[in-house]
C-alpha cells in the first residue's frame, strides 16, 4: 500500500491560522501521479496519494475509524479507470458511506456516459486526460472554495 503524504515547508499554525487545505489523489500511473502532487504542492496544498480506488477507501476508513486519528480531507481527486476499483465505484461508495468531500475525476477514456456517471454521482468535474495544469489548478480552487 502506497500512502504519502507531501506538505511544503509551512510557518507553525495557530488558533487564528486557517488549517492547509488537504487534498488526496489517487492515480495508478506512477508518472502522472507524481505530476498532479507536485503541481498541487507548488500551488501550496498539503497533500496525500494513493495509487487505487482500494488506497482511497482504506484511507478513508482510517480517517473515519477509531476516533478519526487522520484530518479530513478537503478534496479528493481520482483517476476513473485505475486497477481493482474505479474512481466512479470509489465515489458510488464514498456518497453511500456519506463522504461529502467534492471529488474531481480524470479521465484519458471519459465518454458521455461517462461524464453523465460522474455528475449523477456527484463528482464536482470529469477532466480529460491529459490535463492542462491551469485548468485543473482552477478547478481544484473552485472546488474548494466551496
Amino acid at each position: 500500500m502506497l500512502l504519502r503524504l507531501w506538505m511544503m515547508n509551512d510557518p507553525p499554525m495557530s488558533e487564528e491560522t486557517p488549517r492547509a487545505v488537504r487534498i488526496l489523489v489517487a492515480e495508478d500511473d506512477d508518472a502522472m501521479r507524481a505530476l498532479l502532487v507536485r503541481t498541487l504542492m507548488r500551488a501550496g496544498y498539503v497533500v496525500v496519494e494513493v495509487e487505487d480506488g482500494f488506497e482511497l477507501g482504506d484511507y478513508l476508513a482510517m480517517m473515519r475509524g477509531q476516533g478519526g486519528t487522520l484530518e479530513p480531507l478537503d478534496l479528493i481527486i481520482s483517476d476513473v479507470r485505475m486497477p481493482g476499483r474505479t474512481g466512479l465505484e470509489a465515489l458510488k461508495q464514498l456518497r453511500e458511506q456519506g463522504v461529502s468531500c467534492p471529488v474531481l475525476l480524470l479521465s484519458a477514456f471519459a465518454d458521455a456516459e461517462t461524464h453523465e456517471e460522474a455528475r449523477r454521482l456527484g463528482a464536482r468535474q470529469l477532466l480529460d486526460k491529459p490535463v492542462d495544469l491551469d485548468v485543473l489548478k482552477a478547478a481544484v480552487r473552485e472546488a474548494v472554495q466551496h
